[in-house]
């Protein structure tokens, strides 16, 4: 850190630009040459063998640098991680790493001045799950090949000894750096944080790693990793189970936070529906239709949440870490004014006043049309569960009962009651509903739970027979087509407003995406995990936008291009300083999420393709 020391010393010291920071500029000697010293360009600062890499986070932010620690896997003592176990071990190493910069900021803060003042370290503050990040991951990188001399001269080693680059651990953290207090500043960045990282290698627990990364393993998606190991998420795939909820797992969430709730009644399968995968024990939910059901506070759509937020890995200690649910659930709710573009709904509005539902477009859609589309959308997007809970559900979507359609003889909504069942046996689709106002369900279920203060019991044989002695029979209508024939083009899938010559990109608090001219409402992503992940989605889809060089665009290839390009580089790539309202972390999105999100622009050119261009339904 000596010619990181030699550069704050260098600036004024009411400073607030720290431009030679950014800029590393050296003077080069090579003993090994004859040729005078020449000037290069570095902002990676050493302290020993840690790199510590520093960029703008933006131009309006000048003082609030972007540090990229990087720290050897040999420093660290650890072995270079291998898939699965890549995101879970770097997730580890970010979890461990806040409690040193959490110490570093309580020594820093006072309340009667702003962190402007202050000074902080900003890290990222991840919730209970586990996906790939820009702020914790590993990486090759340089090693440091020149010796520091007076100012800022260096020497390069001509020493013969082969420096490769190194597998190292990056943790990316954001510093907000004293306005006009150079000498704290100076502090911060070569003495406190240098210091908190030594001691961050120095008491690195290496058992606490590996648990870490046996947990992932056993969650993993992967193949069988061992004769005697296979991964929850694969045996998932192959087998005639949708979800596994292992015993013991600690559903319910404390008060206002994403924690496990102390003192909650362990989860415990009902005995009937008890497996064991992998050496794990736990109910397992099998493909087709599923309906919770219990009175209110049952603890009903805690399981749903929990279903849910099994789509994604979990850290240790999160109490659903062996929740594992198929990664292509959708959730799926009303949503009262969302756009609609050519999207065929047909299968569920049979007509509707002057519009052709097998081509259906809006900008304000009701509460049935919305859920309607938002089925055919997961559907299209490859879901292979869709994930219901009635209190956000449309109610004349999802039932209409004996007496009703009696009364209402020309109704153009079919519910969702009628065609659930031909989605899975037609189409492969599998559908997990909270239900505790209707017993609609329970004649088309082929599964039925009941929760009781948290507890879990199989009631289907009840349920069947209180259908039968009600004489409730279910009547499904005919076979619907499910296909989608919808081709994008590029005329207005733009980060650019019209007429302007400047990109627009802002991920608003209030649920909103703006890109170029438009304005996307994203409250109605159910599965997404992060606000790092809403930042993320903007930037992939600018990447889309402004990667494009075809007017038709073939959204899925670009979109398999671009996750090509992420498993090959990492997100970062994705990141530009250049829009100031969008958070420097990042966290990775599943594709649907993606896909759904495109499905909501207001603007874009999407018309109905030919039935050649179909798109063929997932099973």
């Amino acid at each position: 850190m000596k010619r990181l020391k030699n550069k704050l010393l260098s600036m004024e010291s009411d400073t607030t630009t720290y431009k030679a920071m950014y800029e590393g500029s050296m003077s080069v000697i090579d003993p090994a040459s004859s040729l005078p010293p020449y000037v290069d360009y570095s902002a990676t600062y050493y302290n020993e063998s840690i790199g510590f890499d520093i960029t703008a986070a933006h131009k309006l932010a000048q003082d609030q640098p972007t540090v990229t620690v990087r720290i050897p896997c040999a420093t660290l003592g650890i072995d270079p991680p291998e898939p699965p176990a890549e995101s879970a071990e770097a997730d580890y190493c970010l979890r461990a790493f806040r409690k040193y910069m959490e110490e570093l900021n309580a020594g820093l803060y006072n309340r009667s001045r702003p962190d402007s003042e202050n000074g902080k370290y900003d890290l990222c503050a991840p919730g209970g799950e586990v996906v790939k990040r820009n702020t914790a991951y590993f990486a090759l990188c340089p090693q440091k090949d020149y010796t520091n001399g007076p100012g800022s001269v260096v020497y390069l080693l001509r020493d013969g000894i082969p420096r490769p680059p190194l597998m190292c651990l990056c943790i990316r953290i954001r510093v907000q750096l004293p306005q006009k207090k150079l000498r704290k500043a100076l502090q911060m960045m070569c003495r406190d944080l240098p210091d908190a990282v030594d001691r961050f290698v120095r008491d690195f627990d290496h058992e606490e790693l590996k648990k870490a990364a046996a947990l992932a393993e056993k969650q993993s998606a992967k193949e069988a990793l061992t004769a005697e190991i296979a991964a929850i998420r694969a045996w998932l795939k192959g087998s005639d189970y949708c979800a596994f909820v292992a015993n013991g797992s600690i559903l319910p969430r404390a008060k206002g936070t994403d924690l496990p709730m102390p003192d909650a009644v362990p989860f415990k399968s009902s005995p009937g529906d008890e497996i064991e995968i992998c050496g794990v024990r736990g109910m397992g939910i099998k493909k087709g239709v599923t309906v919770i059901t219990g009175g209110g506070y049952s603890g009903k759509s805690t399981l749903l949440d929990a279903v849910s937020a099994g789509i994604y890995d979990h850290a240790p200690g999160d109490g659903r870490e062996l929740c594992i649910t198929d990664e292509s659930a959708v959730t799926i709710s009303a949503e009262d004014g969302r756009s609609v573009r050519h999207v065929n709904i047909s299968p569920f509005i049979k007509w509707l006043p002057g519009g052709d539902t097998g081509d259906f477009s809006t900008d304000h859609a009701s509460g049935s049309t919305s859920q309607a589309a938002n089925i055919m959308e997961a559907v299209d997007c490859g879901a292979g569960l869709l994930l219901i809970d009635e209190d956000r559900s449309a109610t004349n979507f999802m039932i209409r009962d004996c007496m009703m359609k009696e009364l209402i003889e020309k109704e153009p909504i079919t519910p969702f009651t009628d065609r659930v069942n031909e989605l899975f046996r037609a189409h492969g689709v599998s559908t997990i509903l909270v239900i505790g106002g209707s017993g609609e369900y329970l004649s088309v279920a082929d599964q039925i739970y009941m929760m009781e203060d948290y507890l879990i019991q199989n009631v289907t044989k009840k349920a069947k027979d209180i259908c039968r002695s009600h004489h409730v029979t279910a009547f499904p209508p005919p076979f619907a087509d499910w296909r989608q024939c919808r081709t994008l083009y590029s005329d207005r899938f733009s980060s650019y407003p019209a007429g302007s010559g400047t990109e627009r990109l802002e991920v608003s608090d209030m649920g909103f995406l703006i890109m170029g001219d438009e304005k996307i409402d994203i409250r109605g992503l159910h599965d997404i995990v992060s606000p790092r992940q809403l930042d993320t989605l903007g930037f992939m889809l600018r990447y889309l936008a402004v990667s494009n060089d075809q007017r038709k665009i073939d959204i899925e290839k670009k979109i398999d291009e671009l996750y090509a390009r992420i498993a090959k580089e990492g997100i970062g790539f994705l990141y530009s300083p250049f829009f100031t309202t969008c958070k420097r972390f990042l966290d990775l999105p599943r594709r649907q999420e993606l896909r759904m999100l495109i499905n909501r622009m207001r603007k874009i050119h999407m018309v109905k393709g030919t039935t050649d261009e179909a798109s063929p339904l997932p099973g």
